[in-house]
């Protein structure tokens, strides 16, 4: 198992799931956000991240693989930003909603569920699994 573990929100009509799943990996760029970018600063090769749908949907709906840690991110034309590459593990068999995650005790001090506009976020090794568990999943 990974040493952290994250939570990364994409609109599914900007990048989906199956996108992600088809494109085989992506770079993680344009996080104009300091405390997100500090967050990809964290992440290591290796780390999990749940895959979460905003806008349209709000709910987690894969699990990815960090498969390059942090670097400067090539699509910033000024200031100190960050990407990393992402590839995707599998889909949850069943996905879990913001409604359940802010109503489950284990899951409600979830970064999500508190600051829904952080697009990058800290997930605890106890939040993963028990996720994973409401999903039906294993990794």
């Amino acid at each position: 198992m990974s040493d952290s573990f994250w939570l990364v929100k994409q609109e599914p009509s900007t990048y989906a799931w199956s996108r992600f799943v088809q494109d085989k990996g992506t770079d993680w760029t344009g996080v104009r956000n300091y405390q997100a970018r500090n967050n990809l600063r964290a992440m290591k090769k290796g780390d999990l991240a749940l895959f979460y749908h905003s806008g349209d949907g709000k709910e987690v709906v894969g699990i990815a693989r960090v498969s390059k840690g942090p670097y400067a991110d090539p699509t910033a034309t000024e200031g100190d930003w960050t990407a990393v590459d992402l590839v995707p593990l599998k889909p949850l068999n069943t996905t879990v909603s913001l409604a359940t995650i802010k109503a489950d005790p284990l899951l409600q001090e979830m970064l999500v569920a508190r600051n829904s506009r952080l697009s990058v976020s800290p997930v605890t090794e106890q939040q993963f699994r028990h996720l994973l568990q409401l999903a039906q999943t294993k990794v």
